[in-house]
């Protein structure tokens, strides 16, 4: 009984070593030697160093001067009552979808208003197809990244709203559709974080 305990205490230590100590500080030690952008988060700092956001993760963008990315249904706790849960969207620290399905009413409500804002921020829009990803969140709640199809139908936006063509607008943007993964996986998109530090690059603004 005793030589039993002994080597499965053995084991145990000799896998924890492994597993929970070497194993981790070697794939850390390597991601931040290989790739430390990437192993810091992909984050984007400012003059100041002050982070604007990651190219992992996707944020809310205010004012018709920017690109929007996709709605996102993350939650936090209800400030007033810890057993719920209210909206938070891009909440960073609650990755989520909503887990409604098409026949979910309450997700009609909200496709519904959401696109009555939509419209009312771009009137062309009224009668047009728009891309799914317009409209519906992801999996994840904090997509990154929006279709060349949605950002195309913004482009008029961000074009009158900084004051410059919008074709300007549409050739900035072409250059930063990034195609399938290895030509195969995935389909075609586009950073919004990248997009718009593109956009505010090429046409500055202070807001």
């Amino acid at each position: 009984m005793r030589d039993i305990l002994t080597g499965a205490i053995r084991a145990s230590l000799v896998i924890w070593l492994l597993c929970g100590l070497a194993y981790p500080m070697a794939l850390t030690g390597l991601g931040q030697w290989l790739m430390p952008f990437q192993a810091n988060g992909s984050l984007e700092r400012g003059p100041a160093g002050i982070v604007r956001g990651s190219f992992l993760i996707g944020q809310a963008w205010n004012g018709p001067q920017w690109f929007h990315g996709r709605p996102s249904a993350t939650t936090d706790m209800d400030p007033t009552d810890s057993t719920k849960s209210v909206p938070a969207a891009y909440n960073a620290a609650n990755s989520a979808g909503s887990n409604l399905g098409p026949t979910s009413e309450k997700l009609l409500e909200r496709l519904v208003r959401d696109r009555k804002v939509l419209v009312a921020a771009q009137p062309n829009l009224a009668d047009a197809v728009l891309p799914a990803d317009m409209l519906t969140a992801s999996a994840s709640g904090l997509d990154p990244e929006i279709s060349p199809a949605n950002a195309a139908l913004q482009v008029a936006r961000v074009g009158r709203a900084r004051g410059i063509p919008p074709t300007d607008v549409d050739a900035l943007l072409k250059r930063r559709i990034v195609g399938r993964s290895l030509g195969v996986f995935g389909e075609p998109r586009v950073n919004v974080l990248d997009l718009n530090l593109a956009l505010q690059r090429a046409f500055p603004q202070n807001n």
